[in-house]
């Protein structure tokens, strides 16, 4: 086993992406001792209910991500951009980047880039703009010193599916039944009557064990343009 501790952080565009994208994965590192976090750029408080407001929903998801990460064995930070009103600015770029300097995570998992959410699109660019001005010592933020990822990976959305093609298949079939636990704590999740999450995600891990020879599965895929190595692990991050 690794001895080095490390820290994992999902970075999703609204509370709940980061955990059905990569949730299981982090429960397994998160189990294994390192830390995990899962940062939400928005609470996705517009995909509201009929009976509840927005201001209100977001409370709300707040809260079922705060008890989804805690069962994963992580901690949850809601940013408070607005759902389907993320920005790739100066702004949302050094806010993540401050977050980057003062947690340190070394690996980060995030969306594919290509999605029909526009939110879910920008998500990896802001992560990597936030890499490289978290990285850099020439930019000054609020006296942090300097750091630099050292894997970025994207993770499986059924929105983000378009040129989606895995490189690496985690096993998480010990760690599948406490990440659907998880899930099952956030409203939309279990009752949305657009589209069934908790099912395909579920069938989903099932389909990626039939294909990694386990039982469940999460896959990760590198960004383009870097070196991509296929496995079943994390390379340099192996557990």
């Amino acid at each position: 086993m690794n001895e080095k501790k490390h820290h994992v952080m999902v970075v999703g565009a609204h509370c709940g992406d980061a955990e059905i994208q990569a949730g299981a994965i982090a429960h397994k590192y998160a189990k294994a001792g390192h830390e995990v976090t899962f940062l939400h750029l928005t609470a996705g408080e517009k995909g509201n209910p009929p009976h509840i407001q927005p201001n209100e929903y977001r409370e709300q998801k707040i809260k079922e991500a705060e008890k989804a990460a805690a069962i994963l064995g992580g901690k949850s930070i809601t940013l408070d951009y607005k759902d389907a009103e993320l920005k790739e600015d100066e702004d949302t770029v050094t806010r993540v980047a401050k977050i980057f300097r003062e947690l340190k995570p070394n690996i980060v998992i995030t969306h594919w880039e290509n999605s029909m959410h526009p939110d879910h699109a920008l998500c990896p660019r802001i992560v990597q703009a936030a890499w490289l001005k978290a990285a850099l010592p020439g930019f000054d933020i609020d006296g942090l010193v300097p750091h630099s990822l050292t894997r970025m990976f994207h993770s499986e959305n059924w929105e983000d599916m378009e040129g989606y093609v895995p490189d690496i298949f985690v096993d998480v079939s010990d760690e599948y039944d406490t990440y659907l636990e998880a899930l099952s704590q956030y409203w939309f999740i279990m009752n949305s009557s657009d589209f069934r999450y908790y099912d395909y995600y579920k069938a989903l891990g099932t389909v990626r064990g039939c294909v990694a020879r386990t039982t469940y599965a999460q896959t990760l895929k590198f960004p383009i343009g870097m070196n991509t190595r296929k496995g079943k692990s994390i390379p340099g991050f192996e557990l």
